[in-house]
C-alpha cells in the first residue's frame, strides 16, 4: 500500500488515524506498522505517525519511539475519554512540543473521536506554536468554522480539509488552502493527485470536475446523509469502502470496533466500486506518458 500510495503521487503520509486504528491496535503492532512504512517511504515523501493516546505522557512516549524508527513528524489527536476545553487543548500540545522540542505536528481535528470541535480561539493560540506545522480539518462538514478557524491561524500553520471539499475552498483562498487530507486515497490516489494538480495551477474548471466526481463517488458513505451516523461506525464503513474498492486489502477490523449495520457497510462498498471507476479513468496516461486530460466526465452517473 505504502509503495503503490508514493507511486501514485501522494505528497505526505498521515498513519495511524481513526482509519489507521489507532485505538484498537497494541503498541508492538503500531511499532511494527509504523517501520513497516517508513522503510518503504525510504525517504521519498514525509511521513508523519500517529501517535494518539488517552494521556500526555503516553502520546509523549509513543512519539519518541515512532520518531526514533525513522518518522519525520508526528500525527497527534488529543485524549479523548473526557472532551478538553481550549486552554487544555493548548496546554496539550505544548506539552508535546516541549517534550520533542523541533518535531513537526500535525494536529487531528475529528469532532466526532475527540468529543468536540477545535475553536477558531483555540486555533488562533495552537498556531503560535512553532512545531505544529498543519491540522487536519473535517472542512466543510463543520459548516462555517473552516473559515473562522482559517482567519484565526493566519497563515501560521495550513489547515487540511477533506480532498472533496479542497477545491471550493482552495478557490476562494488560493494561497492558505494549498494542501488537503484524504482517507480515500487508499481506494486509490488517482483522482486527488489530479485534483491537487488542478488546484496548483488554479485551472479551477477542472478541479470542479473532478470534485463533482469525488461526491458522485462517495454520496453514499454517510448513512442516511449522516455525518454524526457515519462517525458511529467509521471504522467499520471505510474498511468496507476500501475492500470494496479492491486498491488495497485491508484485513478485518480489530476488535471491539467489528460490526456495524449491513445498509451501511453495503453502500460503502458502492462507493468503492465506484471510486475505482475514478482510480481507473484519472490514472490514464496517453503515449507519451503523460496523463490525459479530458473534457468531461466519463464516469456513469458522473457530473
Amino acid at each position: 500500500m505504502t509503495r503503490a500510495i508514493i507511486d501514485g503521487g501522494v505528497d505526505a503520509l498521515l498513519t495511524n488515524g481513526t482509519f489507521g486504528e489507532c485505538a484498537s491496535l497494541t503498541f508492538s503492532e503500531l511499532e511494527a506498522f509504523v517501520d513497516a512504512v517508513v522503510r518503504e517511504a525510504s525517504g521519498r515523501i514525509p511521513v508523519f505517525a500517529g501517535a494518539t493516546t488517552l494521556n500526555t505522557r503516553d502520546t509523549i512516549a509513543r512519539g519518541r519511539a515512532l520518531l526514533e524508527i525513522g518518522a519525520d513528524g508526528l500525527f497527534v489527536g488529543r485524549p479523548m475519554w473526557l472532551p478538553l476545553d481550549g486552554s487544555q487543548i493548548v496546554r496539550f500540545y505544548r506539552d508535546i512540543a516541549e517534550a520533542l522540542p523541533g518535531t513537526p505536528l500535525i494536529v487531528y481535528d475529528n469532532p466526532g473521536a475527540f468529543k468536540g470541535k477545535i475553536s477558531p480561539t483555540t486555533y488562533a493560540e495552537l498556531s503560535q506554536i512553532p512545531e505544529i506545522v498543519a491540522a487536519k480539518h473535517v472542512g466543510l462538514l463543520s459548516g462555517g468554522s473552516f473559515i473562522a478557524d482559517l482567519r484565526a491561524v493566519e497563515g501560521r500553520i495550513r489547515l487540511l480539509p477533506l480532498e472533496s471539499d479542497w477545491y471550493y475552498l482552495a478557490r476562494l483562498f488560493p494561497s492558505e488552502v494549498t494542501a488537503c487530507w484524504s482517507g480515500n486515497v487508499a481506494c486509490g490516489p488517482a483522482p486527488v493527485v489530479r485534483l491537487r494538480d488542478a488546484v496548483n495551477k488554479r485551472d479551477w474548471r477542472t478541479a470542479e470536475r473532478i470534485s463533482d466526481d469525488l461526491n458522485w463517488a462517495l454520496e453514499q458513505l454517510f448513512p442516511d446523509g449522516s455525518f454524526e451516523a457515519f462517525l458511529r461506525y467509521s471504522i467499520q464503513i471505510d474498511n468496507a469502502q476500501f475492500a470494496g474498492a479492491g486498491f488495497i486489502r485491508p484485513g478485518p477490523t480489530r476488535p471491539p470496533y467489528t460490526s456495524a449495520p449491513d445498509g451501511y457497510l453495503d453502500a460503502a462498498r458502492v462507493c468503492g466500486q465506484r471510486w475505482t471507476e475514478l482510480q481507473e479513468r484519472y490514472s490514464f496516461k496517453g503515449p507519451s506518458g503523460v496523463v490525459d486530460s479530458f473534457e468531461q466526465s466519463e464516469i456513469p452517473g458522473g457530473r
